[in-house]
């Protein structure tokens, strides 16, 4: 699996991660049970498999709270996003 992942095109282009660089390394390691690591590598894997698997449980069963469920973990996933982007850019 980890051949097969996709390079950062902004890496590549302006030479410095984006806020997504990481990712798709983090899901390879919650996959294999590196769930620490996955933290540490991408902050935001959390908040983001939290909201995937809500959207998917509401497909097969809907449940009464999806809207407020969904709109937190956006808020949450964004945030984190955004302040470990700059952690990562600015203080280390």
């Amino acid at each position: 699996m980890e051949k097969y992942m996709l390079p950062c095109l902004h890496k590549k282009l302006f030479g410095f991660d984006c806020p997504g660089c990481g990712g798709q390394r983090a899901l390879v390691m919650i996959l294999h049970g590196d769930f620490t690591e996955a933290f540490f590598m991408y902050p935001a894997i959390y908040p983001l498999v939290l909201l995937g698997l809500s959207i998917l449980v509401n497909l097969i069963s809907p449940f009464k709270y999806y809207g407020k469920t969904v709109s937190t973990l956006t808020i949450i996933s964004i945030a984190t996003i955004v302040i470990s982007y700059i952690f990562k850019q600015f203080i280390l």
